[in-house]
């Protein structure tokens, strides 16, 4: 490895971590040297960072890298040989476009973050602001508990328009993206290769998905494989997108736990699910909820803390109802037996049980005790 050693950059602005310098990325040669900086595989935002509070630019970073001041072999050889026509046209393939540090695009959440990355690839819709989106993470090898808590979840804050956003991994990620989309919620997807790269294959149609109805989010070039340090740098983005995180499963050492520990280090908010204590995939939930982060039951209990609750109202103007199905909404302020269900509308007692089951089953009412509430309740304004 022929490189030398780089200081740590100062912490401008007050900010607790390193970041880009200012007039980091402002020349059209900036742009095209942070391309092929994307393209790296072994050195971190860290040491790319600190070199850049040096040298003051990306093109000068660049130049450096070529020179072999810092990284690896491999890294200097992918500094030297990359065209960054090539990538630009292989991201404009795929629907991106290169958000860069210091523009009017790039979220300013991720100013507070440490590490932050120089440039986004984002496919899709715009980033929201952080008080606009939450992180729903956790196990791969998820139960199905956990699965349907994840897409109830991702489903309930959608439906409160809020964006859903996860690492489009099997598992609990990709059932709350599923949830978010299910009911036409925005979604948001940050990956950990480039966004022209299909992985994993069992996510592929949903990352398509997202691709087209929500939101896709990579900070490494396209062509980029799944390494596996990638994906710890993926979770800081994950977090630090939002303004609060939420862990539905987990077991020791996982992915979920770096996600959770970026949130609490950024100062955002955490929640976690609580499981049973035998399980090790409760491990991570309930260490966290050990450790300040605030429990919750479901989608209701977010929302609330939140103070997104939603009123039927507000639901059937997101969700395409039938007229009966609205008609039941409106009239299900409280727990209520169908019987009555029947006479306030004037319907018979089969079709109102139909229309019941219906909405069971899509997850806007539930029954207790042979009493039918809604799901989603508002609260009083204040």
């Amino acid at each position: 490895m022929a490189s030398s050693r780089v200081e740590e950059a100062p912490a401008p602005h007050g900010s607790p971590w390193p970041v880009w310098p200012v007039g980091f990325a402002t020349s059209d040669e900036d742009r095209d040297a942070l391309l092929v900086l994307s393209a790296l595989r072994a050195i971190t935002p860290r040491a790319l960072i600190a070199l850049a509070t040096q040298v003051g630019s990306a093109g000068a970073v660049l130049a450096a890298m070529r020179r072999g001041r810092v990284g690896s072999e491999g890294d200097q050889l992918i500094a030297r040989s990359s065209d960054p026509a090539q990538i630009w046209a292989a991201a404009e393939a795929r629907g991106a476009r290169f958000v860069v540090w210091g523009t009017a695009e790039y979220p300013p959440q991720l100013l507070e973050i440490h590490d932050p990355p120089a440039a986004l690839y984002v496919v899709g819709g715009p980033i929201p602001d952080a008080p606009s989106a939450v992180a729903i993470v956790g196990a791969r090898r998820c139960t199905p508990l956990g699965r349907e808590l994840a897409h109830s979840i991702g489903r309930g804050i959608g439906l409160g328009g809020v964006t859903v956003v996860s690492g489009a991994a099997r598992g609990i990620d990709a059932a709350a993206h599923e949830g978010a989309l299910s009911e036409g919620g925005a979604t948001l997807a940050v990956l950990g290769c480039g966004v022209d790269v299909s992985y994993p294959a069992s996510t592929r149609r949903l990352v398509e998905r997202i691709r087209t109805d929500g939101t896709i989010v990579s900070e490494f070039a396209p062509g980029m494989p799944p390494l596996q340090r990638n994906f710890p740098a993926r979770n800081r983005i994950v977090a630090g997108l939002c303004g609060a995180t939420v862990v539905v499963e987990g077991a020791d050492g996982s992915g979920s736990m770096i996600t959770a520990e970026h949130a609490m280090e950024f100062g955002r908010d955490v929640y976690a699910v609580a499981g049973a204590i035998t399980n090790p995939l409760s491990q991570v939930p309930l260490q966290l909820i050990r450790d300040g982060a605030t429990l919750i039951r479901g989608s209701d209990d977010l929302l609330h803390d939140l103070g997104l609750e939603l009123a039927p109202e507000q639901i059937s103007l997101r969700v395409p109802f039938d007229e009966r199905e609205r008609r039941v909404l409106d009239e299900l302020v409280g727990p209520t037996l169908p019987d009555r269900l029947a006479a306030a509308l004037g319907v018979g007692m089969t079709e109102v049980v139909q229309v019941l089951m219906r909405l069971e089953l899509r997850g806007f009412v539930r029954n207790v005790g042979g009493r039918y509430e809604p799901t989603l309740r508002a609260r009083a304004p204040g």
